[in-house]
């Protein structure tokens, strides 16, 4: 009774330093874990981490994640967690640790714990705040990193040092891992690291990035638990003509002939392809979405009006449209060589993400016929993203995860996930792991768009409440 006691006090200390807690958040806070650390200590520690994460620059090129991966292994011995820095190639790391549930590793059940330290590049010129500062304002602390992915670094961190410190029987290993060169999956990426040392992150569950929890109007809207994701091509199209001088402008100049083709490409609509887990995304989300929304996503069942719906929904959710069909998206442009010279080339960089199963030439197939240009060719670029199996939604893992939501936030709808964007999960699963997406920290839709975009930042609020609610769901499931 009196840790029982002593835990409720320390929420309520927690709640009470909230710079702006949603007042939803309140009333959706779960019963303690029985046993669980002093989670005010804990939550107030991740969040040093983060700063201290966020102020090491491991901007993806070149990356420099070793001073970060150093930094982690220092934090987790002072806790007694065995914890190794592996030094991928110069000036690049992961660190891994382990808790054991017997006297010797046993990968036939572990748990994984995944992030990745390197982070995107930034203009520093359209940032509010230095991006490498994790200046705290309003609320919120900024920096690259905060949500993608040096919070879930943190929240991992926190996760093991909770279990290590709470003296919990566990019965399954728990395996820490913070990776490097996800952002540009190189070779330090977790390409490598399973190729060299899978012996020392062998699992069969992790839990990675990749989910959502999903905040409108201050209150947990729905959970989502990232199964599966798209897989990623870069595809160069290549338009040619006659170079020569500027004063001289010809019919087949190349820079014309790639930006007619370029806007053709960027409105070409691809075929709308329901998949069965984006199928059940969209019937779970349907009760709580309003009324003119929901109307359209069971429109996207019937044969007459399928297609409707998915331009109806595209227009309201950019994600939504990247859901229901392949999608091409150009992302460089590069041509000439002075102001004064028609150049003989010019290319363009399309990024292009599939649907799990969908093939790049039908794609490829598509653009060739919108463009219908003998002077434009595509190639397809090395190294495309795996193709990997989906996790199931019938594990032990996936139910915790969806039993541990509901309990942390009451009200809110849990739903399989697709994500549109990469990650590390896809390499899991083609090793037989059930690799689950949970970004464990409540956002708004306009702040989880900060991604990878300027201004990237995360609620204190909402860092904390993540905190607890992986903790509780790692604790669950490593205990029972």
């Amino acid at each position: 009774m009196v840790r029982r006691i002593a835990y409720a006090l320390s929420l309520l200390g927690m709640m009470l330093m909230l710079v702006f807690p949603p007042s939803a958040l309140k009333s959706q806070t779960p019963a303690p874990v029985s046993g669980a650390p002093d989670m005010l200590q804990l939550t107030a520690e991740a969040q040093t981490w983060l700063t201290d994460l966020i102020r090491i620059n491991t901007t993806n090129p070149p990356g420099n994640e070793l001073e970060a991966a150093k930094y982690i292994q220092n934090v987790l011995q002072k806790e007694n967690i065995p914890a190794e820095v592996l030094e991928i190639a110069p000036g690049r790391g992961v660190t891994v640790a382990h808790l054991q549930a017997g006297p010797l590793p046993d990968s036939s059940r572990a748990l994984l714990l995944l992030a990745h330290m390197d982070v995107v590049g930034v203009d520093r010129a359209k940032w509010s705040a230095d991006p490498f500062a994790a200046t705290q304002k309003d609320g919120y602390i900024y920096g690259r990193g905060a949500i993608d992915d040096k919070g879930m670094v943190a929240a991992n961190m926190a996760a093991i040092i909770g279990l290590k410190r709470s003296g919990v029987r566990l019965t399954r290993d728990v395996i820490f891992l913070a990776d490097a060169d996800e952002e540009e999956g190189g070779a330090a990426s977790i390409k490598t690291v399973i190729e060299r040392y899978w012996d020392k992150i062998a699992c069969v569950f992790a839990i990675n990035e990749g989910g959502r929890v999903i905040l409108q109007n201050g209150k947990v809207q729905y959970v989502s638990i990232q199964t599966t994701e798209k897989v990623s091509y870069n595809v160069m199209v290549t338009a040619t003509g006659s170079s020569g001088h500027g004063s001289v402008p010809r019919p087949d100049n190349a820079v014309v002939h790639l930006a007619a083709a370029v806007q053709k490409i960027g409105t070409l609509e691809t075929p709308m392809h329901l998949l069965t887990i984006t199928r059940r995304y969209f019937e779970q989300l349907a009760p709580i979405e309003d009324e003119e929304t929901a109307k359209w996503i069971r429109a996207l069942d019937t044969s007459e009006r399928a297609d409707l719906a998915a331009r109806r929904l595209a227009a309201m959710n950019p994600v939504w449209n990247s859901m229901l069909r392949d999608t091409i998206a150009p992302t460089e442009l590069n041509a000439g060589i002075r102001a004064n010279v028609v150049p003989s080339e010019a290319t363009a960089n399309l990024n292009i993400r599939l649907l799990p199963g969908n093939f790049i030439q039908d794609v490829i197939d598509q653009m060739e016929k919108a463009v219908s240009d003998p002077q434009v060719k595509f190639t397809v670029q090395p190294d495309p993203g795996p193709n990997a199996p989906a996790s199931s939604i019938t594990s032990d893992l996936y139910q915790t995860i969806e039993r541990m939501a509901v309990q942390q936030f009451p009200g809110s709808v849990i739903v399989p996930d697709m994500s549109t964007g990469a990650t590390d999960s896809a390499y899991l699963r083609l090793h037989n792991v059930q690799s689950y997406g949970l970004l464990p920290f409540p956002l708004s839709e306009p702040d989880a768009l900060r991604m990878h975009a300027d201004d990237e930042r995360i609620p204190l609020s909402s860092f904390r409440t993540g905190i607890e609610f992986l903790y509780r769901t790692v604790h669950e499931f490593v205990t029972k």
